[in-house]
């Protein structure tokens, strides 16, 4: 069941993404080689709790993090730790704030070190294809008209979206319907009314879209090992269009 968001409730998502966007300020600058992931998680922690949030993965069906921290192949639910960062890898930083009851998602692929355009590609074309999709939106629109864009965005660039995860409607819940696919038809799907609140985040691959889970039963992976990228933000829909929570890049 969908539910529509009033404005009190987009307010405190609003505070919950301006949370976000701190973590990435902070965190965005140690994505550097010879850094420990788990370093960028308790730095991450430790922004959302000093703003007085709450970190919304930690513990959230087991996850041990803070933040989803996945390098190369691994597209998302890698977990934190000793691995240090190498030049050149991908870095997807994935994370939640739960405040006052409400919750913001968002994501980031980042490149450590000097430019490789291949891979610098893949990570613009994630975060390129979000954008596609929001600049064209118009009222009336359904769920099925964000996938095709960002499908056909991430495709005619070289690349495939994961099938097996989608974004998804949030508020009280980290997790709330809609779901939202990175691939589909226009007109299908949930109607986007104002009050909706969705955490869009395409998941794009170099090769083959097909993944698979490792072994910790978190971090998902490309079957053919190839490398992916990862790109979110949380999104509410108003009478006037829709707001940006967690970012105030222009794409």
């Amino acid at each position: 069941m969908i539910e529509l968001k009033s404005k009190r409730e987009i307010q405190l998502m609003r505070e919950a993404g301006e949370i976000l966007k701190k973590v990435f300020t902070a965190v965005k600058p140690m994505v550097v080689e010879g850094i420990a992931t788990d370093a960028l998680d308790q730095m991450a922690e430790k922004v959302i709790r000093e703003n007085g949030g709450e970190p919304a993965f930690k513990g959230y069906r087991g996850f041990p993090k803070t933040a989803c921290i996945s390098i190369n192949e691994a597209v998302v639910h890698g977990i934190p730790g000793a691995r240090k960062l190498k030049q050149g890898d991908i870095v997807s930083f994935d994370a939640g704030v739960k405040w006052s009851g409400f919750h913001a998602d968002a994501a980031r692929s980042w490149l450590v070190g000097s430019e490789d355009s291949k891979k610098q590609k893949l990570v613009n074309v994630a975060r390129q294809s979000l954008g596609a999709a929001l600049a064209a939106y118009e009222a009336g629109w359904r769920i099925g008209d964000i996938s095709e864009i960002i499908q056909q965005y991430v495709e005619d660039h070289g690349f495939q979206v994961v099938r097996d995860y989608a974004g998804h409607g949030i508020g009280r819940q980290l997790h709330e319907d809609p779901q939202v696919a990175n691939y589909g038809k226009a007109g299908r799907g949930a109607k986007i009314e104002p009050g909706l609140a969705i955490a869009i985040e395409p998941m794009v691959t170099e090769g083959h879209y097909a993944v698979e889970t490792l072994e910790d039963g978190w971090t998902v992976v490309t079957k053919d090992r190839k490398n992916a990228s990862h790109y979110e933000d949380t999104i509410i829909f108003t009478e006037q269009g829709f707001i940006n929570l967690t970012c105030d890049e222009v794409f």
